[in-house]
């Protein structure tokens, strides 16, 4: 398919049914029902944007998308699929794309994306996100099914680097490698989560410096943060679990500062779904972000203004 230009929203299309709103450079957090309330009583919490998974708004009506209707009149949103299952063998559930497609033309996010990995076999529906084998026959089928979502929703999506518990002997290429191709292929924008890049340096013993060093970072539309859990394997190493019920640790931090100071302020979520906190403990995180991102921010626009005299 031909490229599609990837961009942040940066106001509302004619004819839209939500206000003009920003994204570029700010940080959000996920969308939480619970927190409906706090969020449109907090007047100060009215800078960033939130996300929310696809799958929980898939029915046509009810008290999701009152709350979701809600908070998208004052807020950006990013839609982050997470059933797709791209990396699957099998083609794409036609009834679920197009349910994304019409959550899409209803919400108007500012950004959508979804996971480089599978979660489906024949009837069965897995509640993971599996890794892939980096193979060229993976990378056409992944590729196929990339233009298949793009020509369908009619717009980029961004593809979530995984995080990852295995490796697969019969891989031929790195996974930066392997997503590289994909942007080449497909035209699709990616959405770097840090946390992932730490949990599977951790888990196999690779940089993840370098690892960032070789990710195609000029096409990052989004960044994701979240909390892991530390557990043992069963030899009794340390293994991560990308949990997001826990802070962003301080290693994921200085890694994101690391990107944000090479690429400048990308949008920002900071990701928390599981033992979900109050609204000022999952503020307070987004507000870290948009701290740094600001920093960095500032240091972009003297950089322009340099380089300009």
């Amino acid at each position: 398919m031909a490229k599609l230009a990837i961009h942040a929203e940066r106001g509302a299309s004619e004819g839209s049914r939500f206000p003009a709103h920003r994204i570029d450079g700010l940080a959000g957090t996920s969308f939480k029902h619970q927190h409906l309330t706090s969020i449109l009583e907090d007047e100060a919490s009215n800078r960033g944007f939130f996300e929310v998974h696809a799958e929980n708004y898939m029915g046509e009506g009810g008290p999701p998308h009152a709350a979701l209707t809600r908070i998208r009149q004052d807020y950006p949103v990013s839609l982050h699929g997470v059933c797709m299952s791209i990396g699957g063998p099998q083609p794409l559930d036609k009834a679920h794309l197009g349910r994304f497609a019409r959550l899409i033309e209803r919400y108007e996010p500012a950004l959508v994306s979804e996971h480089l990995a599978w979660s489906t076999h024949d009837t069965t529906y897995y509640n993971d996100l599996l890794p892939l084998p980096y193979t060229e026959a993976t990378l056409q089928r992944v590729a196929d099914h990339l233009d298949e979502v793009q020509e369908t929703i009619r717009r980029p999506i961004l593809l979530e680097n995984p995080s990852t518990y295995v490796l697969f002997r019969e891989s031929t290429m790195s996974e930066t490698a392997f997503i590289r191709e994909l942007v080449r292929r497909t035209g699709c924008g990616l959405l770097l989560d840090v946390n992932n890049v730490f949990v599977s340096a951790t888990n196999h013993g690779f940089s993840a410096l370098e690892y960032l060093a070789d990710y195609p970072v000029e096409h990052v539309g989004e960044i994701h943060l979240a909390g892991h859990a530390e557990q043992e394997d069963d030899e009794g190493d340390l293994l991560l679990i990308d949990s997001h019920d826990a802070p962003v640790a301080d290693p994921v931090w200085t890694l994101f500062d690391i990107v944000i100071s090479r690429c400048g302020p990308i949008p920002t979520l900071v990701e928390w779904d599981s033992a979900i906190p109050d609204w000022p403990v999952l503020k307070a995180e987004a507000m870290a972000a948009q701290a740094i991102l600001d920093r960095h921010a500032g240091a972009f626009l003297r950089e322009k203004s340099h380089a300009r005299r």
